[in-house]
């Protein structure tokens, strides 16, 4: 395929999507890497225009107000239902939370496979409200779009995406709660696990994998190389065998706090660690203020007492400290809470959101997804998934 410098109407183009919003909650960046023919694929308003004559490394951004209606506000998606419409079966409805469409009968242009998400935004004993429309709507919105590569289509054929607003807003608004009130997310068994034996055996025999893909970890390293500074003391929560700290952060210290004493042992950035298992002893065995940041990787699925853990966190952090939570979509069945699974993958990082409220000690939060890029051609996985794993960030900074 011959490659060129410039974006034209011919072009097929590797773009990077950056969608910055901000609620009342945190502040938030939604990244989507994707493929466009620029001719058919449809664009935001002025985007096209913007991009036009643009090559590799270039980057254009347009600001949308929440009165642009850019996404649709679905208020003629708003249904008023019996209780006896929904499928509670399948799943109890919870105030704030997210479920598919086909959960409902009776409803106009809903059918069996619907996958199409609707909020729950109010219920008694006799209704329910469901509301379909999109989470995004009534935000101002900044849309960035970086250009990776242009180059001349060989034949006319769709990019990935038909329009690209709806793709990279395909998710984001889920993990904000409905008008400030908190989303219901603590039901009885929330925190029960598949297998409740002790955690120490389940970990006993070391892991020394990488469960993520080798681009997810890059953008976990680079979005922790944002966070560190030279010279800081940082608690590596949940410890394994890699931290994914970028190499030459020239930090003073980095301390991992794990179940498995062997894993940890093999991690090259570690100072030195400690075996603790935080779903038995929640409170973390550090002086007050010993910690400029705590990052936490692929493990918060696993607290079975995240108020606790949350809390003690800020304990261990210096005023201004920051507390940083990286997770994909992939887990340990048998040992992850009972409801992270149910809930959609933005949903998860609402979850996290709602640990850091509850805990009453942090602020400046804000979030991170980064999805759709290609997967590495020597991933084990490559033949099956060709897109690399999804990277979400959510994170705080103490109150002073």
């Amino acid at each position: 395929m011959k490659t060129m410098n410039v974006i034209t109407e011919d072009s097929l183009a590797d773009i990077e999507l950056q969608l910055n919003w901000k609620s009342n909650e945190a502040e938030h960046s939604e990244v989507l890497f994707t493929k466009m023919n620029v001719w058919r694929d449809i664009l935001p308003p002025g985007m096209t225009g913007e991009l036009m004559g643009k090559g590799p490394g270039d980057r254009v951004g347009i600001r949308y107000a929440k009165d642009e209606n850019l996404l649709p506000s679905g208020r003629e998606d708003v249904y008023v239902l019996k209780r006896g419409q929904f499928d509670d079966s399948r799943a109890t409805p919870r105030y704030g939370r997210f479920y598919p469409m086909s959960l409902l009968t009776g409803v106009p242009h809903v059918f069996p496979g619907n996958v199409r998400p609707f909020r729950l935004t109010d219920m008694n004993d006799d209704t329910i409200q469901a509301d379909a429309g999109h989470p995004l709507a009534g935000y101002d919105l900044a849309l960035t779009a970086k250009v990776h590569d242009a180059m001349v289509k060989p034949y006319d054929r769709g990019g990935e995406c038909s329009m690209l607003i709806e793709c990279v807003a395909d998710g984001p608004g889920m993990q904000v709660p409905k008008n400030g009130r908190p989303t219901d997310f603590f039901e009885p068994d929330a925190f029960a696990r598949e297998d409740e034996t002790d955690d120490s055996r389940f970990y006993e025999n070391p892991r020394l994998v990488n469960h993520l893909d080798d681009r997810a970890i890059e953008t976990i390293s680079g979005f922790y190389g944002g966070l560190l500074q030279p010279g800081m003391d940082v608690l590596d929560l949940m410890s394994a065998w890699r931290s994914h700290v970028p190499e030459g952060a020239g930090l003073k210290s980095m301390i991992g706090l794990g179940m498995n004493a062997e894993e940890m042992a093999e991690n090259p950035q570690l100072n030195g660690f400690r075996v603790h298992d935080l779903n038995i002893h929640p409170k973390l065995p550090f002086d007050d203020r010993s910690f400029d940041r705590v990052i936490c990787t692929a493990s918060v699925e696993y607290l079975i007492h995240p108020d606790a853990v949350f809390a003690d966190v800020a304990r261990v952090l210096r005023a201004g400290g920051i507390f940083a939570l990286t997770f994909s979509n992939r887990w340990f069945p048998p040992k992850t809470i009972r409801l992270w699974p149910k809930l959609h993958e933005f949903e998860r990082m609402g979850l996290v959101l709602a640990y850091f409220n509850r805990s009453g000690k942090f602020t400046d939060l804000h979030t991170l997804s980064s999805r759709g890029w290609p997967r590495p051609e020597t991933d084990k996985y490559y033949g099956q998934q060709f897109k690399s794993d999804p990277v979400y960030a959510v994170w705080g900074k103490t109150i002073a």
